[in-house]
């Protein structure tokens, strides 16, 4: 049996879809059986059922727009809805209807990627002679003629995110689902058992799914939320498998990785271990202390905190641990060999520029101290009703000038993502709140050092916050909305503190942003050479190579697999249901409910007993290679059948955004038969099990 353990290799590689073609003889190798080429066709099964949530990745279930993703995902829905009296987040929630499901909120999105096109001529070409503000503005312009062009029927969203950094751009055109609704999430102690302590760690005992419905108008296209839609005829959806998966089988991820930085230099890495990430983990705690001391001993007040206290302590726990993971392996240094090997390929190039290295180094330093001066600003300026006041301004700035030449994100296709999170507040903002990580933030930056001193002038002194979290009018809903409509001049006479204290700085912020501009231009110049260059050295070796992740729809590969953290220690790759109740206190994090405690001792297992476990698997690992954004998305088997959905991986494993170390990089999946026992045994979501199509084991 020990053999069965035996640690396998993870598989590295966030592909584009077009690129697995390229990859047959792996796919093969591991038992993938759908052929390369319908992975590769986005109009096909099942890359047709794979969707974006803005941030996080789900798949379609049913033909009736039914969506599966993370119970982390849909947090912002469940907590939206809920109260102190009527707590989702608690106590779970399940429509046993179609009008008992619930608005997911204004800017819950489900966006299906429908089109994808190389238009790297049409961005780069003729911008060699520019640098810096000029070609990032230039680029920008022709970005956004792109994007216009592509969203002539407005039912899309589309854009032209950069692959490779820079080198390449492709433009994705999305369909946008703006009516989405919360069907169904495990209570807390399901859908997030073990909460932060567990996070990032293994063994894993959580139930991380729910269930959203996409909703459309009459005439199939996508329209505002309205009690007259009816469910969205999803094209092709996913057949869930509970026939699920042992050791060493294969497995397929498809999703919307967020960011990897696997082709940054040594100083890069040196800078986010040295100071950009032990900044930006005070800077949580200490957000996260402002608000559990305002939020204290006032249940709706925590449970309007819930999703934003639930994103911080994620990012501050992924953030530590690439801390911890550069402390435990000298990546930097690891960086350091790899770089001068390429160097010395690269000097004996023919066509090799002598000015290309220097001219990077001296970008990427530019790059490191723009960005600490960001961090400093937005230390300054932590207040939900200052950002809003904030957006307000700059919005009415930006309609003076034609549609066209406005900044990205304040055009006309961005008004209403702008409305949503206006109005997003009415569910997530107490002013008292509010102001306790405002002035929190105000006395950190005033301990900051090393920060460029244009703002201080300009900001209020702790004493006078108070007064003006009184006197505002923004944190009623109705008036920030009415404050869309209304001109810059209108804005530089008024006496709301936060308007005045928004018009106040923004100079010193559109200075902030020119720079950053400036920054980026010349990166955008110089980093794509750079990684051209990477490439063809890359390729001399006979290794592909796939762009770091970007939000946009990649394919991974893998196969179930154990692996040891340290020298001595193998886990495992499944948990199950008996381990719920061995970490069971009955207090929060481990308070199972009662109801599956009880099936458990039980042992009412039925179909989705594993033959080999004797038991319900909750949880998985894989050797695929995953990253933030990943979250909920589809694991398929070698067919093509949905049997998990991805939420983590291990804290050894987090700094494979920077570094992929083959040997112990897992990524945590939830196990699709822990997801359909508890449906069935624990919520009885009879209704979503008959709509789903189910592939049961043969007896």
């Amino acid at each position: 049996m020990a053999a069965a353990f035996v640690p396998a290799l993870a598989d590295e590689g966030q592909w584009q879809p077009h690129q697995l073609p390229q990859l047959k003889a792996e796919l093969k190798r591991i038992g993938i059986t759908i052929p390369a080429e319908r992975l590769a066709d986005l109009s096909k099964h099942p890359m047709s059922a794979i969707v974006s949530l803005d941030g996080c990745s789900a798949s379609f279930v049913s033909p009736e727009g039914l969506v599966v993703t993370n119970h982390h995902c849909a947090y912002g829905a469940i907590q939206r809805n809920s109260t102190a009296e009527k707590n989702y987040i608690a106590n779970g929630f399940l429509a046993k209807t179609r009008a008992a499901e619930l608005p997911g909120g204004p800017t819950t999105r489900v966006y299906v990627t429908d089109k994808l096109e190389n238009v790297t001529a049409r961005v780069n070409d003729g911008l060699e002679k520019l640098s810096g503000k000029a070609r990032h503005e230039e680029a920008k312009k022709r970005i956004k003629a792109l994007v216009a062009e592509c969203e002539s029927d407005k039912i899309y969203r589309c854009s032209v995110p950069a692959f490779h950094r820079g080198a390449e751009y492709y433009r994705i055109r999305q369909m946008m689902i703006k009516d989405v609704r919360l069907v169904y999430a495990p209570a807390e102690s399901i859908g997030n058992y073990g909460g932060d302590i567990d996070n990032y760690e293994w063994p894993r005992h959580t139930g991380d799914y729910a269930f959203l419905r996409a909703y459309v108008g009459k005439d199939g296209r996508p329209a505002d939320p309205s009690p007259d839609n009816v469910p969205y005829k999803s094209k092709d959806f996913l057949v869930v498998s509970a026939e699920g998966l042992k050791n060493g089988d294969p497995i397929l991820l498809a999703g919307y990785p967020g960011r990897t930085s696997r082709y940054k230099l040594p100083a890069e890495i040196r800078f986010a271990r040295d100071v950009n990430y032990p900044a930006m983990v005070a800077d949580y705690q200490a957000d996260l202390d402002a608000i559990a001391a305002a939020t204290k001993g006032n249940d709706n007040h925590v449970v309007r905190y819930a999703s934003v206290v639930k994103s911080i302590n994620n990012r501050m726990k992924k953030t530590q641990g690439l801390l911890d993971g550069f402390a435990r392996k000298d990546l930097a240094a690891i960086k350091d060999t790899q770089d001068a090997e390429f160097r010395a390929w690269y000097g004996k190039q023919a066509n090799a520029s002598r000015e290309l290295l220097p001219q990077l180094d001296a970008a990427i330093g530019a790059d490191m101290a723009q960005t600490t001066e960001d961090f400093f600003y937005g230390m300054a300026t932590n207040s939900d009703l200052l950002k809003s006041a904030r957006t307000l301004y700059r919005l009415a700035l930006e309609k003076q000038k034609p549609d066209a030449e406005r900044e990205s994100g304040f055009q006309e296709r961005d008004i209403a993502n702008i409305k949503g999170r206006l109005s997003r507040l009415e569910q997530s903002l107490v002013p008292a709140v509010d102001q306790a990580r405002y002035v929190s933030g105000l006395q950190r930056y005033a301990k900051a050092s090393g920060k460029a001193r244009s703002l201080d002038p300009l900001l209020p002194a702790v004493a006078d916050v108070p007064a003006m979290y009184q006197q505002t009018k923004l944190a009623d809903t109705a008036t920030r909305l009415a404050w869309m409509d209304k001109a810059p001049a209108e804005f530089q006479q008024s006496d709301d503190p936060f308007i005045k204290l928004a018009v106040r700085m923004h100079d010193v912020a559109m200075a902030l942003e020119d720079q950053r501009k400036e920054v980026d231009g010349t990166l955008e110049k110089i980093i794509p050479q750079y990684m051209g260059a990477v490439i063809g050295w890359k390729k001399s070796q006979g290794k592909p190579v796939y762009p770091d992740a970007n939000s946009t729809l990649r394919v991974t590969y893998g196969t179930v697999s154990a692996y040891s953290p340290k020298d001595g220690v193998t886990k495992g790759p499944f948990t199950t249901v008996e381990g719920i109740v061995e970490k069971h206190t009955g207090k929060d994090p481990f308070d199972a409910p009662k109801a599956l405690l009880e099936a458990v001792k039980a042992k009412r297992y039925g179909q989705f007993k594993d033959p080999v476990l004797g038991t319900v698997p909750v949880n998985f690992l894989s050797s695929a290679d995953t990253t933030g954004g990943n979250s909920g998305s589809a694991i398929v088997n070698k067919r093509g059948e949905l049997i998990g959905l991805n939420f983590d991986s291990t804290y050894e494993s987090i700094t494979k955004d920077w570094y992929f170390d083959r040997e112990i990089t897992r990524a945590i999946h939830l196990d699709a038969r822990y997801m359909l026992w508890v449906m069935k045994e624990v919520d009885h979501a009879d209704n979503l099990l008959q709509e789903m199509k189910i592939k049961y084991p043969k007896k």
